[in-house]
């Protein structure tokens, strides 16, 4: 029923240009891309809102070529994967996102903030498909195969990264005081 909805909103945005009709999909699916963007910049909330915003405006743009071939939230996952690449792709021109360059101080205050600012730095360890993979895996509970298409690689791939990633994650906590029975 969920997906039925979803492809009827989309029909009336594209076959009546109904505003209203996207805004509902905008409401149902906001707070999943920002928060996929939030754990892929390590917490920076305002770069996660421009980016969430600029993946709902291409959505909105390119809704006429939603072709059905994957649910609608696999298919504004891979807008959202784009647009993230295309703003890495951005900044390695002049500084490279594995140096750390992310503020991951710019959080807003909420609960468990200690924990969370170990979270986004975690997460900031990782390399760029790692951390993408981790979050749409344990964040969005994205199934293997459903990144695999979102990230365009193979799920074992997808599956190599998440091994890999977990691990220096769980290093990387341990060495700072997580010891797995919190």
């Amino acid at each position: 029923m969920n997906r039925l909805n979803d492809i009827s909103l989309v029909a009336q945005v594209v076959v009546f240009h109904n505003t209203k009709a996207f805004d509902q999909l905008v409401q149902k699916y906001q707070g999943a891309i920002r928060r996929f963007f939030l754990n892929l910049t390590c917490g920076d909330s305002e770069l996660s809102d421009d980016l969430a915003q600029d993946t709902f405006i291409k959505a909105y743009t390119s809704l006429a070529s939603f072709k059905n071939l994957s649910n609608f939230p696999t298919w504004l996952y891979r807008i959202a994967y784009n647009v993230f690449y295309d703003y890495i792709r951005s900044r390695k021109e002049t500084m490279g996102l594995e140096s750390g360059e992310v503020d991951v101080f710019n959080s807003v205050e909420q609960e468990n903030v200690g924990q969370r600012m170990d979270i986004y730095q975690s997460l900031g360890k990782l390399k760029e498909m790692e951390r993408t993979c981790i979050t749409l895996f344990y964040m969005e509970d994205v199934s293997i195969d459903k990144i695999a298409g979102i990230v365009g690689i193979p799920a074992g791939t997808v599956k190599s990264h998440l091994s890999r990633g977990k691990e220096k994650l769980a290093t990387y906590l341990k060495q700072n005081g997580y010891d797995g029975n919190r």
